[in-house]
């Protein structure tokens, strides 16, 4: 018991020492705690006392370790997970206090209202630090640039058809998603994970009540969401355009982006309307213009064609609402556009087949196929709105989508292609950080990947790293070994292997741009900038 009131004490500590919570409210937060674990104190328990200098996941795991062997909770991660947020809701500092200190901060500067707002998510445990710098991440070298590629392993991946899926389930369940702002201080159960430690900050977009919290896994730095207050789905439109730049125009360090609106292209929560944001210059924002191009009645904007693989329009401007003007003139126009000869249909019938239709009064029963994922941020002065073209058809060739990673890519990629991918970050999933590891002992080994079932998945495109790197083929992988060493040898083949990995997911966006970089390709997206410009 002893030991477990220290820890209680270290916890106090930590939170006065973040500024959590004030002195006048340590025996509150400690009883608080002492609740959550089941406990009674000592009589003469003084919470003062305890060192802020312990790692907060040590803390952590005491109390937690201490009420599994009590049977309080279960042993297994969602039981530990939901008690130990609940200690740290004890810990964070009430919604009303949080906003009203953002609102004091960003009298100074939008960057210091977020920079409080982000060390509080991280300092309450709502972001999992320690789980979080477990991520494996790099650059790779392609001909677009350098991408980033993270291996994630702080989220389970998501499967298509599940996400599809969702947007037909009924949901009657409180809170109806992991988005509705019904989870800011939720208690959690097995299957939703708890969020006493969660706090939104409120903000009215486009005349719409919307708010603003971080995402728990940050695949990037200050990744944050931007959530609408109903439970609505994913819709791109004129007020997209509006929301986003409204934000970037509050804040102009930060990014702002919408998923797409439609299952396979979209991101992998489609029922409650939302984008991602964050402090942070991906890969696509560092791409140049391949070529110019020019918008009759929208002089004003410098419009082009990105240098990337997926087919990306920029407009860059001045006047947020000649931005938004023309940006939904694109979109309605791409929303209509077909060019059979690129595969691009906008609307099939309810047998798949190809059927007239328009956008704004679409029948019942005609599937729409063309979206749009957009991109807001400032850069020098001027407001910029990326504008990637999405089309999710799908064929008995390519079922999970024409414009998605094609089979052949899957034992990397096989998740939807959604906004954070799009701007040229990999969330590649948990699975392959052992499937890496064992194909890589395997090639030094000289094995037939063809042989492991484990690396089946991986075979051929082990074969091309072969084919590529000659001596890490099964006749030669022994006698680089001799030469270079072991240690040596797996530390090459590991840079050769992440470097590939790299190509990949070059190709998945390849294979998710509909207007593909060939001279023909080019063609087809002059061809829709034209119908812009009758």
């Amino acid at each position: 018991m002893m030991k477990i009131e220290n820890t209680v004490r270290d916890l106090i500590a930590y939170g006065l020492e973040r500024s959590l919570i004030g002195a006048d409210d340590v025996y509150y937060a400690a009883n608080g705690i002492f609740d959550a674990l089941q406990l009674e104190p000592e009589g003469d328990f003084d919470p003062h006392g305890g060192t802020a200098e312990r790692p907060l996941e040590d803390m952590l795991a005491e109390l937690l370790a201490d009420a599994v062997n009590r049977g309080v909770i279960a042993g297994g991660i969602a039981s530990r997970d939901l008690l130990d947020t609940r200690i740290m809701g004890v810990l964070t500092p009430r919604p009303s206090e949080v906003t009203a200190a953002f609102a004091a901060r960003e009298k100074e500067s939008p960057a210091a209202a977020t920079d409080y707002f982000y060390r509080l998510a991280r300092d309450t445990d709502y972001i999992r630090t320690y789980r979080v710098r477990k991520d494996r991440k790099w650059q790779a070298e392609t001909p677009y640039g350098a991408l980033d590629i993270t291996i994630n392993l702080s989220k389970p991946e998501k499967d298509p058809a599940a996400i599809a899926a969702a947007l037909t389930k009924k949901q009657d369940a409180y809170p109806k998603c992991l988005l509705c702002v019904q989870n800011e201080g939720y208690h959690g159960r097995l299957d939703h994970p708890a969020r006493q430690n969660l706090r939104l900050i409120p903000m009215t977009l486009a005349g719409e009540n919307w708010f603003m919290q971080y995402s728990p896994y940050v695949y990037y730095n200050e990744h944050c969401i931007v959530l609408s207050a109903r439970h609505t789905p994913m819709v791109i439109d004129h007020n997209t355009f509006v929301r986003l730049l409204q934000f970037v125009t509050r804040f102009p360090h930060y990014i702002l982006g919408s998923n797409a609106d439609l299952p396979i292209v979209g991101g992998s929560i489609l029922t409650h309307e939302h984008y991602q944001g964050g402090r942070y210059e991906f890969p696509m924002a560092r791409a140049g213009i391949r070529q110019e191009v020019q918008f009759s009645g929208f002089e004003d904007i410098r419009a082009g064609i990105v240098n990337w693989p997926m087919s990306v329009l920029r407009l860059q401007g001045n006047d947020t609402s000649r931005l938004v003007e023309l940006a939904d003139r694109i979109l309605c126009a791409w929303r209509n556009y077909k060019d059979e000869a690129a595969d691009i249909l906008a609307f099939t019938d309810p047998e798949g087949r190809i059927c007239q239709a328009d956008y704004a009064h679409l029948p019942e029963g005609v599937a729409p196929h063309n979206t749009i994922t957009p991109i807001a941020r400032c850069r020098d002065g001027l407001f910029e709105l990326d504008l990637v073209l999405r089309n999710n058809r799908t064929t008995e060739e390519h079922p999970l989508g024409i414009f998605h990673p094609h089979a052949e890519l899957h034992h990397i990629k096989k998740e939807n292609i959604g906004l954070i991918e799009v701007m040229g970050l990999a969330v590649l999933p948990a699975r392959l950080l052992g499937e890496m590891e064992q194909l890589r002992q395997a090639m030094l080994d000289g094995l037939d990947i063809h042989a492991i079932p484990e690396l089946a998945a991986h075979a051929d495109w082990a074969d091309g790293i072969r084919s590529a790197y000659p001596a890490y083929r099964r006749d030669a992988a022994a006698e680089t070994i001799r030469t270079a060493g072991r240690a040596k040898a797996e530390e090459e083949l590991a840079g050769i292997i992440e470097k590939e990995i790299g190509v990949v997911f070059s190709q998945v966006l390849e294979h998710a741009g509909v207007f593909k970089n060939t001279p023909a390709g080019n063609d087809g997206f002059l061809r829709f900038v034209s119908t812009l410009n009758r």
